[in-house]
């Protein structure tokens, strides 16, 4: 079983969105045997499209939560989602960490590697905002020797 985990940028462009969620479906499209387990942390934007499409064909889900004020830290917005997939998750790590920081971001993308075989990342290839960004997680992955697919539309730019 193929075990991918999910690291993106959140709050992008709605039409980079729509570019990425072609892009995320045709990945795991081509894996469409169920043998497929997504590891996220399933925050709003690339991390929750991805878990939903692997649940949709078949496969598993793997969450991890951060701190016990995760789910807090997310858009309002997207809390009903976050609870329906933590819902349908096969297995829930949930970290030490009381407050949603950085470093508790940092490590939770640190233990969905120990957890995975394969990173996707949805990334311009720009340097981390902050510390835990999307960048310090492929640098992780890479350093670890672990294969690292990047999700990026041709020509897209976010805020």
């Amino acid at each position: 079983m193929t075990r991918m985990a999910i690291t993106g940028h959140r709050g992008l462009p709605t039409d980079v969105t729509d570019r990425v969620t072609v892009e995320l479906r045709a990945l795991v499209d081509g894996h469409a045997d169920g043998e497929l387990t997504a590891v996220s942390c399933i925050a709003d934007g690339p991390d929750s499209l991805f878990a939903r499409f692997v649940l949709d064909a078949g496969g598993a889900l793997v969450v991890i939560v951060p701190a016990a004020r995760y789910r807090d830290g997310l858009p309002i917005e997207h809390h009903a989602t976050y609870d329906a997939l933590h819902a349908c998750a096969a297995h829930v790590i949930n970290l030490d960490h009381v407050e949603s920081t950085s470093e508790a971001h940092m490590d939770a993308s640190l233990r969905m590697l120990d957890e995975a075989d394969h990173l996707v990342a949805v990334w311009d290839g720009q340097p981390a905002r902050g510390f835990g960004g999307t960048a310090d997680v492929v640098a992780a992955a890479r350093e670890r020797g672990m294969p690292v697919t990047v999700v990026w539309p041709d020509g897209a730019t976010r805020d």
